[in-house]
C-alpha cells in the first residue's frame, strides 16, 4: 500500500509512516533539526487533509462494491456446507494413507535394522572364520617345516627358515587384525591359547635368528629377520633385543669406573672405545637398514634406527649405572674436563648417525634428554661464581693495593676485574649452555667495579 504524494516543500517523508518500526517521539525530534514545531504542526495538517481526500475518494470509486458486499455473499453457508463433505472425505482417506504409509516405512526401517543386524553378525562370524584358517594355516606351516627339518638337511638353511617366518609373520599380522576386530566374542577365548603359542615360538625364532645373523654376519638372516619384525610391526622389539645382546656387553666391558679414574685420558679412552663399536659391531645392521652411505636402496628395510634406539640407550644406562661420579659438579675443573669431553663425544657420536632424520631422532630420545640434564650446570656455575665473586670482593676491600708485578694494571682491583672477567669466557671455565649467567656475571663484576671506583672518588 502506498500513500498519496505530497507537495515537495514538506519537511517529512511520508514513507517514514508505514516503516514498521515507526515512533512518534523520534519522528518530531529528527522534523525539529530541520524546522520549528510551528513550520512542522503546519505541514501534519496539510497532509492529513490530503490523505482524508484520499480516502474519500478511494470509498466513492469502489461504493458499488461495499454496497453491493452483503448482496454477494448470499449463499455462501450453503456452498461451503456442500465442500465440507467431499473435504472431510478426502481427509480421512488422506490420513488414512498416511498411516499405511507409516507403517511401511516402520517395516522397511524394522527390515533393514535386521539386516544391519544379520550383516554385524555375518562379519563377526566371517573374522572368526579368517582367525581361525589363519591359526590352522600357521600351525600347518610349523607342522611342514618341523618335517622339512627332520628329512631332509636342508631343512636347516637359515635363509629358508627366513623365508618361513617371513609368510609366518604375514598371516599372523592378518591373525591380529581379525583378533582384534573380534574382541569379546567367546571362540576367540577358546582360541586364544593357540594364538600365544604362535606368538610365543615367532618371537623366540625371530629372537634366535637375528642373533644367529648377527653372530654369523649372514646379511641375508638378517634382513628377513628385521622385514618379518617389520611385518609383525615389533621393530622396537628387535631394537631391544639389539641393545640387550650386543650393544649392553660390550657397554658393561668398556665402561669400568675405576679404569676412568685411575687413566689420566680414561675418559676419552673410553668414548673412543664406545665410538668403534658402531663401525665394528653395527655395519651389517646399517647397511640392511639403510643407516649407511653404501646402503642400496632396494635392498634397504626402512623403519629401524639401531643407533638412536638401541646403542644410545644403553649407553646412557651404562654411564648413570657405571660412573656416577661421571655427574658430580663438586670439583669445577674436573667437572668442567668431564663435560667438555662428554658434549665432545655426543658429537661425534651424532655424526655417525646416518642422517639428519636419525640426528633429530637421537636429540628427540628421552635417554638424551635425561644424560644433557644430569648434568647439574647451575651447580657448577654457583661454585664458580663463588670462586669468582670471592676473589674480586677481597682485591676490592684493600682500597689502593698495588697490583702484583708484571700486571698491566697499577692497582690489585682492576687486576682483578681483569682477571676475573678474563676467567669468565677462558676454555678451562666457560660452558656454551652457560654464556648468558656468565655475561650477566661479567656484567655484575663491572658493576662492582664501578661502585668501587665511586667509592675510591669520595675518600678524602
Amino acid at each position: 500500500m502506498s500513500l498519496p504524494r505530497g507537495p515537495e516543500n514538506l519537511c517529512f517523508d511520508k514513507d517514514e509512516f508505514m516503516k514498521a518500526d515507526f515512533d512518534v517521539d523520534h519522528f518530531v525530534s529528527d522534523c525539529r533539526k530541520r524546522v520549528q514545531l510551528e513550520e512542522l504542526r503546519e505541514d501534519l495538517e496539510l497532509y492529513y487533509k490530503l490523505l482524508k481526500t484520499a480516502m474519500v475518494e478511494l470509498i466513492n470509486k469502489d461504493y458499488a462494491d461495499f454496497v453491493n458486499l452483503s448482496t454477494n455473499l448470499v449463499g455462501m453457508d450453503k456452498a461451503l456446507n456442500q465442500l465440507s463433505v467431499p473435504l472431510g472425505q478426502l481427509r480421512e482417506e488422506v490420513m488414512s494413507l498416511k498411516s499405511c504409509v507409516s507403517e511401511g516405512i516402520q517395516a522397511v526401517d524394522d527390515r533393514m535394522t535386521k539386516q544391519e543386524d544379520i550383516r554385524r553378525k555375518k562379519m563377526c562370524v566371517l573374522r572368526l572364520i579368517h582367525v581361525i584358517q589363519s591359526v590352522e594355516k600357521i600351525e600347518k606351516i610349523l607342522h611342514s617345516q618341523g618335517t622339512k627339518e627332520l628329512s631332509s638337511l636342508e631343512g636347516n638353511s637359515p635363509l629358508l627358515t627366513g623365508q618361513v617366518l617371513e609368510r609366518i609373520a604375514t598371516e599372523f599380522n592378518q591373525l591380529q587384525f581379525h583378533a582384534v576386530q573380534s574382541k569379546g566374542m567367546p571362540l576367540l577365548d577358546k582360541v586364544r591359547p593357540r594364538i600365544a603359542g604362535i606368538t610365543a615360538m615367532l618371537q623366540q625364532s625371530l629372537e634366535g635368528l637375528l642373533l644367529e645373523g648377527l653372530q654369523t654376519s649372514n646379511v641375508d638372516i638378517i634382513r628377513h629377520c628385521l622385514r618379518t619384525y617389520a611385518t609383525i610391526d615389533k621393530t622396537r622389539d628387535a631394537e631391544a633385543l639389539v641393545g640387550q645382546v650386543l650393544v649392553k656387553p660390550y657397554v658393561d666391558e668398556v665402561m669400568v669406573e675405576e679404569y676412568v679414574q685411575s687413566h689420566p685420558n680414561g675418559l676419552q679412552a673410553m668414548y673412543n672405545r664406545l665410538l668403534e663399536f658402531v663401525p665394528h659391531h653395527c655395519r651389517l645392521l646399517r647397511e640392511v637398514t639403510g643407516g649407511a652411505i653404501s646402503s642400496e636402496k632396494a635392498d634397504i628395510v626402512p623403519g629401524y634406527d639401531f643407533l638412536v634406539n638401541s646403542v644410545w640407550p644403553e649407553i646412557v644406562r651404562g654411564l648413570e649405572e657405571k660412573l656416577p661420579s661421571l655427574f658430580n659438579p663438586g670439583n669445577p675443573d674436573v667437572f668442567h674436563e668431564k663435560y667438555t669431553t662428554s658434549m665432545d663425544f655426543v658429537r661425534k657420536f651424532e655424526r655417525q648417525c646416518g642422517s639428519q632424520a636419525s640426528v633429530k631422532r637421537l636429540r628427540a630420545h628421552p635417554s638424551y634428554h635425561s644424560f644433557n640434564n644430569k648434568w647439574n650446570l647451575p651447580v657448577y656455575f654457583q661454585i664458580r661464581f663463588r670462586e669468582i665473586a670471592g676473589a674480586l670482593e677481597e682485591a676490592l676491600s684493600d682500597t689502593l693495593e698495588e697490583a702484583p708485578a708484571g700486571s698491566s694494571f697499577c692497582l690489585l682491583a682492576t687486576h682483578m676485574v681483569w682477571t676475573s672477567l678474563v676467567k669468565c669466557w677462558s676454555d678451562q671455565l666457560f660452558l656454551p649452555l652457560l654464556a648468558h649467567r656468565l655475561w650477566k656475571l661479567s656484567l655484575q663484576v663491572l658493576a662492582r667495579y664501578s661502585v668501587f671506583i665511586s667509592e675510591v672518588r669520595e675518600q678524602p
